[in-house]
Order: C-alpha cells, then structure tokens, then sequence
C-alpha cells in the first residue's frame, strides 16, 4: 500500500492549465475539435470522462432547481428562432463587442480586453502596450448568422441564439397556462448558445460554443430585491454542494454604469481561476425589460392576471444564469492535486489526483480482479460489476498492475475502488469469504467490505 506524504508544490497558474488540459485529453475528459484537421479555435469535444461530469453537474443542477422545487418547471427551446426574436430583445442591433485590428500582427483583439491579452509577436507585453499599430475600435456583432429556407437573403436570415433566455420569455404565456403556476414561479432551461468571440481563450472558459443552465424566475415588481437575495444565497448553496468552496467564490455587486442597462441590480459569482477571478455565473434583477419588449414587438399578450387581486400586470425577472462549461472548468481546477506518496519499497512518486465531490465524478467505482488471469477473479470481479452498473457508472479494470489500476481510477477522480481478491474467495481466510478491497480516493486507505453491504455503502457517499 502507498501513503500519502507531504503535497507537492502546487504548479504556478500557466504550468497548472498546461498539466490540466494536457490530462483532459490524456484521460478523456475534453478534445480539441475538428483535431485531426488542425482544430476550429474556441469549439471543444467532451470525451467519455467530460461528458458523464458535464452530465453529473447538469442533472444535479435540474434535480436541484426543478425536481426538488414546486415553483419551477423547465422547458427546452429550439436553437433557430424567427429574427424578430432577436429584433425585439435588441441583440440584432447592440449585441456587440469592440473589436480593434493590429496592423503588426494581423490579429484582432477586444478593445475592452487589451490590457489582459498578451501580444502574439511579444508576449512579455500586453496589446495595450505592444508597439504593433492598431486601429480605432468598432462594433462586431457576435451573433452567428444563418438562413433558414432554401434562399439564403436577407428576408430567411436569422441567427444561433446567443443566449438561452430569449425562448423562455417569447413562451412565458403558453408555460404559466399549461403548468398553472402562480407567482412568483420559475422556469428553467439548460441549453446550447452561441457567440462569435473575437478572442476565445483559457480552454473551455471562453468559447464560441457552450451551454447555459438558466432559470427566469417571475415575481411581482415589490418582490424583487429580496428575491434577488434568496438567490444569491441559492446558487452560492448550490456551488458548495458540487465541491466549489464558498470561499473561493467571490461576489461581486456590479456598480451602476456597468450592468446591463435594464438591469435594476446585479451579482456576478466569481471564481479563484488559475488564470484570475472570473464568472461563472450572473443573478440579475431583469426587472420587466424583456417581456415588454416582446409585448411592444409582437402585439402579444404576455401579462400576468392575479385571480385573487384581479390584478393584470407584466412580471419583473430575477435570472440566475450559470455557465456549464465554465462549471466543469472550475470543477477541474478545484479538483486537481499532485501529492508525493511513498510505496511500501520505500520510493517517491508524484501522484496526480482529481478529488471531485463524489456526486460530481465521471465514474463513483472501480472494479477490479486482482489478477486477470485468474478465472474465479475475474468472473466474480464481472459480476461484481454487473450487479453495480444500474445503479452507478462503475469502470471495470483487469489491465497492468493494481497499484496502475489505481492510478489511472485517480486521474479521472474516481472516488472509490473494488478489489476482488483471493480472500474474496475464502482462501486463505474462509472468514473473508464474500468481502472484497473497498480504497477510498482521497485517503487511499483500504478496508474489507462485505458484497452484500457494498451498494448501500457506495450510493450512500456518491449521490
């Protein structure tokens, strides 16, 4: 058995994201797109380890804002909507970024973002103070455009949604008539979006494809501010219960010239990158921007009456809206660890460690025969695994050394092990018959476990 000694030093930020993509493609968390054809920059593939985490965070995140809750209900709207969608909500006319052109370097860069971007030819200094000659800032528009028909002209063009949020408030009535909610009441989203970034960067943090998890929660007009609170204190909850510590996020109150202009009030959650504080999620007070418009656009109804007051007015919105890419991020960030262990010989090695909240990891078990080329092993070890496979995703392992099996089941964070062993089978101690190796993660302690009492242990600590 090896024990853990002292953690080694933790890398600096650019050697931990070098060591921490470098292991996402190692281990099959995330690919570079398109790879073999030299990759399309800003767009990822999650492999079979990234997509059960994506999957894991957005179930949990459903599970946590609609399934436990009575005043929420989802929905799941389409990606290609009619342009006047996108008219009304002001996207089609200020849904931009500043962009400024380098005549040096030929490279084109965020005007807002200079200072932080580090220049191509001369990456000691920033583009803000390169000598490179750039031009004065304009608009770039980040919506994908695209036609919808068999002609491609102005009157079939539409976009990709850059936003999730747009779906859920075009059908704001048709939900609260079908679901019979009264306010205040949510829905909830988790969707594709789409923005044409000028400079996509910090692996999956900044992308031109990425997921929302997105709640619009309606709410009377005097409800606002204080609902606003709950959901800070909601979200903040929420991060806590995947394995974020509180206090790695930061909660920023965006000041009055720097929210969105329909925005009564802000808060941006921040977390402890390795590359800086940055987002991963706003709640905003939308207060009753959206549905007007779409109301003054569309000549619609989108009000709401009170039965009881016989009251008619337009909901205000409070959207907590949270980044799954940037979560699975920040996840990989908290979880990476390389500690030095000593084996029962006496030698160091640097162990590599991703310790993932349970409920959080691509896989809760491994299992393992201790020998493959023992048939009685190896049939109890499989159906071992068959027996725990409906109930959690398990990973079967008879390939190299134990102490291998244990470290490849380390690098993509599974938090437990099973070794089918010899006393599994009652030899050489007919007492052990029936139990097998149960080695936690984290500790990297062992222990005998019975069979029979191993599925409620596991669902116990994984769920």
């Amino acid at each position: 058995m090896k024990t853990p000694s002292a953690l080694s030093p933790q890398p600096s930020a650019s050697l931990l994201m070098e060591k921490l993509v470098s292991l996402c493609k190692r281990r099959g968390f995330i690919f570079q797109s398109s790879e073999i054809y030299g990759g399309l920059n800003g767009v990822w593939d999650y492999g079979p380890m990234g997509v059960e985490l994506k999957r894991n965070l957005k179930e949990f995140w459903w599970r946590r804002n609609v399934k436990e809750r009575d005043d929420v209900v989802g929905m799941d709207g389409s990606i290609l909507m009619n342009r006047a969608v996108w008219q009304a909500s002001g996207h089609e006319s200020t849904f931009s970024d500043p962009m400024v052109d380098c005549k040096t370097c030929k490279g084109r860069f965020r005007a807002d973002q200079l200072d932080a971007i580090a220049c191509p030819m001369k990456p000691s200094k920033k583009i803000a103070t390169c000598d490179g000659e750039k031009t004065e800032p304009r608009d770039f528009n980040l919506m994908f455009s695209t036609h919808v028909g068999p002609m491609a002209d102005e009157s079939n063009k539409t976009y990709l949604r850059p936003e999730t949020a747009q779906a859920i408030f075009v059908q704001f009535k048709n939900v609260l008539e079908t679901s019979r909610q009264k306010l205040p009441f949510g829905i909830a989203q988790i969707g594709k979006a789409f923005r044409n970034e000028i400079n996509p960067r910090n692996f999956i943090f900044r992308s031109r494809e990425f997921e929302q998890m997105e709640i619009e929660y309606f709410c009377r007009a005097k409800d606002g501010l204080s609902l606003l609170d709950y959901w800070l204190e909601e979200r903040l909850k929420f991060y806590e219960d995947i394995g974020i510590p509180r206090d790695k996020i930061h909660v920023k109150d965006i000041p009055d010239g720097e929210r969105a202009f329909y925005s009564l009030k802000t808060y941006d959650l921040e977390y402890e990158f390795p590359f800086g504080i940055q987002e991963l999620e706003g709640v905003a007070y939308r207060t009753d921007y959206d549905l007007t418009q779409h109301i003054n656009h569309s000549g619609k109804p989108l009000d709401y009456f009170d039965e009881e007051t016989k009251e008619k007015f337009i909901p205000h919105v409070i959207e907590p809206s949270a980044g799954a890419d940037r979560t699975v991020l920040a996840l990989l960030c908290e979880a990476f660890s390389e500690e030095e262990v000593t084996d029962q010989q006496g030698k160091k090695e640097t162990r590599t460690v991703l310790r993932f909240h349970p409920r959080m990891a691509p896989v809760k078990v491994g299992i393992f025969p201790l020998l493959k080329n023992k048939p009685a092993l190896v049939e109890k070890a499989q159906a071992l695994a068959r027996s725990l496979r409906p109930h959690m995703t398990i990973f079967y392992d008879e390939a190299g050394a134990i102490g291998r099996r244990y470290r490849r089941q380390d690098e993509i964070g599974t938090p437990f092990c099973v070794t089918v062993d010899f006393e599994t089978l009652g030899d050489p101690d007919p007492a052990l018959a029936e139990t097998v190796t149960l080695r936690e993660r984290d500790s990297m302690e062992q222990r005998r476990i019975p069979i029979s009492e191993l599925k409620d242990y596991l669902s116990d600590r994984v769920f």
